[in-house]
C-alpha cells in the first residue's frame, strides 16, 4: 500500500526533526572536542577518543558529556565522576612522548 500524501508529509517531517537534532548534537559534541583540545593539547582525533571514552566509562551518553564538559569549562564546574574519569584520560595523553602526542 503506498503512503498517502499527509503520511507522507509526516514521515517526512519527523525525518526532518531528527535530522536537525543530529546537527545540534554533532556541534555541541565538536564544541566539546574543542574544549578537549584546549585543555589537553590533544589532537582531534585524541579529543574524539578521550570523549568517547568518557562517556563509556561513566555510562552516560557521549552528547551528555559533551554538553557537561561545554558547560564546565564556561562555569568551571564539573561534576566529580565526570572530572575523575576525564582527568585518568587525559593523563593517558600527557605520558606520552611529544612526537606521538
Amino acid at each position: 500500500m503506498e503512503e498517502s500524501a499527509a503520511q507522507r508529509a509526516a514521515r517526512l517531517g519527523e525525518e526532518n526533526a531528527q535530522l536537525q537534532q543530529a546537527v545540534r548534537s554533532h556541534a555541541v559534541v565538536d564544541q566539546a572536542i574543542g574544549v578537549l583540545l584546549a585543555l589537553g593539547e590533544l589532537t582531534p582525533g585524541q579529543g574524539w577518543d578521550v570523549l568517547r571514552a568518557v562517556s563509556q566509562n561513566t555510562n552516560i551518553k557521549l552528547r551528555h558529556v559533551a554538553q557537561l564538559l561545554i558547560d564546565g569549562a564556561r562555569t568551571r564546574q564539573l561534576c566529580p565522576r565526570i572530572r575523575t574519569e576525564l582527568d585518568k584520560q587525559l593523563g593517558h595523553y600527557s605520558q606520552l612522548p611529544a612526537s606521538k602526542a
